[in-house]
């Protein structure tokens, strides 16, 4: 313990002068087309927080075909209405452009759906991250009264009446028609459905045309104010959970309206888990609006805002806005070759 006050005194002027020196910086304007001040440079481990989406890998091409053919089968429902492309249509970047999905006998869905496009980088499904696998995620859906409101026998009944799909389970599956070789083909096609070559990739992959001035700076300014920290690798996000309101209680804000999913605590019994959800994949999100996980936000431009104020405590300028906005729109990809729109 120190008892002489100068000595104290001493050990602590460089503490002051450093707070000082960040609330000085923190007051200066910024221009955010410039190469940040060395106070704001990123550290090297940030700038690769980000990763190219890999290629689709190598799947037999008839277990694809036949899992895509099963995306697309209404049969699997109860009355032969709804499919897994009723609510994420692929000529949709993958989702269903509404507020919240519509499931069978028109059921409205408390949830907004999700893209399916590069689900197969995520660390678990579901906006709560209930299963850690396509497989799993298959009986979601299927079983769910809200959604498809059938069951594997339903399922498997109806496929069977098919010659068609008799012959194609029966060549690559020994067990034939089962729940397991249903899910397998399915999740097999999911696999696939990857989202390369966007504008972002080219960029990380060294072309450093793909992106303007304006998109480079949102860049940097997307890694600088800490967006990266829950966006990350090559789907930027997905691959973790995190509360909904880190900074400021959104639902208390929201205190008129209920939420749509308590989070986690669905899933594990734990209080902490309240709001806590799946961290959204940012890859294709300029076309896969309305957003959150309650489709409350419509504009892009909004749910960057509201992010930075509830998830990290920033109130962003409308510059700021503008340019994250910029970038965002470049992480766009392609499927067989053509844009997603």
């Amino acid at each position: 313990m120190l008892k002489n006050p100068l000595t104290a005194l001493a050990l602590l002027l460089p503490v002051i002068a450093l707070l000082l020196v960040t609330l000085q910086t923190r007051e200066r304007p910024v221009d955010l087309l410039a190469e940040p001040a060395p106070w704001m440079q990123v550290p090297v481990v940030s700038r690769n927080a980000l990763a190219p989406i890999p290629n689709p890998p190598e799947v037999d091409a008839d277990v694809r075909a036949l899992g895509e053919r099963l995306f697309h089968e209404p049969r699997l429902s109860r009355d032969g209405t709804v499919a897994c492309a009723s609510c994420h249509h692929l000529h949709l970047a993958g989702g269903d452009s509404r507020t919240h999905a519509i499931g069978i006998d028109g059921q409205v869905m408390p949830l907004n759906t999700p893209t399916v496009f590069n689900a197969a980088l995520h660390h678990a499904q579901f906006h709560d991250g209930r299963v850690s696998t396509l497989e799993k995620q298959v009986a979601g859906p299927l079983h769910s009264p809200l959604e498809m409101d059938s069951s594997w026998d339903v399922a498997i009944a109806a496929l069977k009446d098919d010659p068609s799909y008799v012959a194609s389970f029966g060549k690559l599956y020994a067990e034939g028609i089962t729940s397991t070789t249903i899910a397998h083909a399915i999740a097999s096609f999911e696999r696939t459905l990857l989202t390369p070559d966007s504008r972002f990739d080219r960029y990380l992959l060294g072309d450093n045309t793909a992106l303007d001035e304006r998109e480079r700076a949102g860049y940097k300014l997307f890694l600088r104010r800490g967006c990266s920290s829950c966006h990350q690798g090559a789907a930027i996000g997905g691959n973790l959970f995190q509360r909904f309101g880190v900074m400021e209680d959104y639902y208390a804000d929201r205190a008129a309206h209920a939420p749509a999913s308590p989070g986690r605590i669905a899933v594990t019994g734990r209080d902490e888990d309240r709001h806590v959800y799946k961290v959204p994949s940012l890859r294709n999100v300029a076309v896969t609006g309305p957003y959150l996980h309650d489709g409350s936000v419509e504009s892009l431009s909004n749910v960057v805002a509201l992010m930075g104020h509830y998830q990290l405590g920033l109130q962003l300028s409308t510059d700021e806005i503008e340019l994250i906005t910029a970038f965002l729109t470049t992480l766009t990809g392609s499927y067989r070759g053509v844009e997603l729109k």
